[in-house]
């Protein structure tokens, strides 16, 4: 009697071991699901993560071998005793502030005409957002060709209409280089906001907009007082991506004019990959990068204080 009910116990215990048994209970099944996006964040993003981190208090550089010597905040220290560092901030936030203000503007005029259902309005939409989905490449081209001293469009649009006179030098004047890669920035970034605003104004419930219009309340009303407190959450969210994006973005600068003329246009992903890729120096490099955490921090911190707010 007493083999027996060993052997029962036994082959419970093998029961309760095997994959589908222990995929049955949820505690295990909810850590079986997750593992693979730890895993991804883990090797993707903690990893690197962590070695720039050493990296920023570090002296490391490619002619030194290994991962360099601490230096505790020397490279921190000496990064805001450089002109270029400190241009390459400011433009940093100025870049990013503009862009922002005009991709709200024009993302929401557009998400407006998007939501009208006039003939044309599905192909319209397709090629809104070429400038958000053609590779980065092939339009900095385009715009470079559009901005080039000699053969740019632009001037030569704006000579015969009245607009523009001489011939402007686009990427070699300081501000009007700036002014180009803002330019360029909106360009790519404002179908983005548009697509996002759209996609909240489709899920506003339209008997609540056409109650809102039998009151009185006029088109600029209905949108504050209706449908951004609805779609909050969605313009929040996309927001952030956008600020993320802008923040952290490399491309435009590069191919337009490799922080130039003269170190005036690098913002800091740009200049953290001059220093730390291009110059060598890895430790500077990583510390310059490390500088748009606590930027990044602070913007999600508000965002998402302010979402937190709107659910209570």
């Amino acid at each position: 009697m007493a083999d027996a009910l060993t052997l029962e116990r036994r082959r419970g215990i093998r029961r309760w071991r095997s994959i589908p048994d222990l995929l049955e209970r949820q505690s295990v099944l909810g850590l079986v699901l997750v593992s693979g996006a730890v895993l991804y964040m883990l090797i993707l993003v903690g990893y690197p993560f962590a070695l720039a981190l050493y990296l920023s208090v570090s002296d490391a550089s490619v002619a030194t071998s290994g991962l360099g010597n601490f230096v505790g905040l020397d490279n921190f220290i000496s990064l805001f005793q450089s002109s270029v560092f400190l241009t390459a901030l400011r433009n940093t936030l100025v870049f990013t502030l503009v862009a922002a203000i005009f991709k709200s503007v024009l993302g929401t005029s557009l998400a407006f005409l998007l939501a009208e259902n006039v003939p044309g309005t599905r192909f319209f939409r397709l090629i809104i957002l070429l400038p958000w989905t053609i590779p980065i490449a092939l339009s900095a081209i385009t715009w470079k060709w559009m901005f080039d001293s000699q053969y740019s469009i632009i001037n030569w649009i704006g000579t015969h209409l009245g607009v523009i006179h001489g011939n402007p030098i686009w990427l070699g004047d300081p501000n009007l280089a700036a002014i180009s890669i803002i330019t360029v920035n909106i360009w790519r970034g404002f179908p983005f906001a548009a697509i996002i605003l759209l996609a909240g104004l489709t899920s506003v419930p339209q008997d609540i907009l056409d109650a809102a219009k039998v009151d009185g309340a006029s088109g600029l009303v209905r949108f504050r007082k209706v449908i951004v407190p609805m779609i909050a959450p969605i313009l929040f969210i996309g927001g952030l991506y956008d600020l993320v994006f802008s923040l952290t973005d490399m491309t435009v600068v590069n191919l337009l004019t490799m922080g130039g003329p003269a170190n005036t246009t690098h913002v800091l992903a740009s200049y953290a990959f001059l220093v730390g890729v291009q110059s060598g120096a890895l430790g500077r490099g990583a510390a310059i990068a490390m500088l748009l955490l606590p930027i990044l921090l602070v913007v999600i911190v508000l965002v998402l204080r302010s979402l937190r707010r709107r659910e209570i």
